[in-house]
């Protein structure tokens, strides 16, 4: 298969959930295989300078590394999203806004009560882990089993996954950063000020914005700020309406030529090293963990009732309301699908409890388990009622972006 036709495969929204899906298979499998040690030898396997204090693990490569590139992807959607698209308008992005909330406050709640009830208090410093949504994976099941549901679904759980990726960024940069340094944030915030005036120019060159966006993510990682950060942060700086004459908005273009090396490359690396959790030399007892039970309540029955219950109480209490044609019963696929956390979960187990521990262990585990079953329950309930509307005759609903003209931002 051509570059070509790989990157054309991965502009469908199934793809990028497919790769990861087997990345994270092959991991867990060998781990548990007759090749573990190798496995593990290979995720152990340092390089880089240890006067920069970078020489880390493949595995720490793919969690702190090559996840920047996920989350500068991130970082260009959100832009396109907050100036351009879904975002752009408070009338339309009110109650997707304010369910993404819901629907991360209700399974950090669940966690902290499920860990409290079964005593576990070293394990409540995971309460972040069933906060996010996989919008990769809710995508691609959305792609296979919703053909036929109105427009405004997709858009709805597109909104809601942007607005959960923004909190969840804000959360590993508030909450699982180590002790902050001062000078070496500050000069990630030189290095991240420069790149943003060059991605601003007339004619921004990659060979200048690359090491600029490097020498951020290394700063970054020396000031005890998780490095990805610095992913977000450039992706937020680039234009996302046209300037100087261009045809179409920097953010967007940009945004299509990283997403290949994001789901082709980043997030599969990232998967097959953080899903590859040994259950065969400990005996299983990672399943014994607390946070197992904990991690898997939060995101099956957590996330639904937290979108859910928020879009109930939101369309009754205030004056924003769903797209016409879309009703609360509608919206359950996207509460179940929400439910699926995998790689942002995936990071935040080893944030919480450090990459080795059997508490991180049975996070994995559980995220894994809990990934499973929301994906499986959306894809049911969509099939249901993507038949439904099939059989009622509905038609889909507006197209799911439009960029107006405006200012150059």
């Amino acid at each position: 298969m051509t570059f070509s036709r790989f990157r054309a495969w991965l502009d469908r929204d199934a793809s990028g959930g497919v790769l990861l899906l087997g990345a994270a298979l092959l991991g867990l499998l060998l781990a548990n295989s007759p090749w573990r040690g190798a496995y593990a030898s290979l995720a152990g396997l340092r390089l880089g300078p240890a006067a920069l204090h970078l020489d880390l693990t493949l595995a720490q490569w793919a969690a702190d590394g090559l996840l920047a590139v996920f989350f500068l992807a991130v970082g260009l959607e959100l832009k396109h999203e907050l100036v351009a698209g879904s975002l752009r308008d408070p009338r339309h992005a009110g109650v997707p806004a304010l369910a993404a909330v819901g629907g991360m406050a209700m399974p950090a709640l669940a966690f902290v009560l499920v860990e409290t009830l079964l005593g576990d208090a070293h394990g409540l410093r995971g309460w972040a882990i069933p906060t996010a949504t996989d919008i990769a994976f809710a995508l691609a099941v959305l792609a296979v089993f919703g053909r036929g549901l109105p427009t405004a679904v997709r858009t709805f759980l597109l909104t809601l996954a942007v607005v959960d990726d923004l909190l969840a960024i804000l959360v590993i940069a508030v909450f699982y950063s180590g002790g902050v340094h001062a000078l070496p944030l500050l000069g990630a915030v030189v290095a991240l000020g420069l790149a943003g005036l060059v991605v601003r120019s007339r004619r921004p060159r990659w060979w200048v914005v690359a090491p600029l966006a490097v020498a951020a993510w290394g700063l970054l990682h020396a000031s005890g700020v998780h490095a990805t950060v610095a992913g977000v942060a450039l992706g937020l700086l680039v234009p996302a309406r046209p300037v100087f004459g261009e045809r179409s908005a920097r953010a967007e273009r940009w945004g299509s030529r990283v997403a290949p090396w994001s789901q082709g490359v980043a997030l599969p690396v990232f998967a097959f090293f953080a899903a590859g959790v040994n259950l065969v030399d400990g005996g299983g007892s990672a399943l014994l963990q607390p946070v197992v039970l904990a991690v898997v309540v939060a995101l099956v029955a957590g996330k639904v009732a937290g979108v859910l219950g928020t879009v109930a109480l939101v369309t009754r209490w205030t004056p924003l309301r769903l797209p016409r044609g879309v009703g609360l019963r509608d919206l359950l696929p996207v509460g179940l699908l929400a439910g699926i956390g995998f790689t942002v979960a995936l990071l935040v187990s080893e944030l919480s409890y450090g990459p080795t521990s059997e508490r991180t262990a049975g996070a994995k585990v559980a995220v894994l388990l809990a990934s499973a079953l929301a994906a499986g329950a959306g894809a049911v309930t969509l099939r249901t009622d993507a038949r439904r509307d099939g059989a009622s005759g509905s038609q889909p609903g507006p197209p799911a972006r439009e960029i107006e003209p405006g200012p150059a931002s």
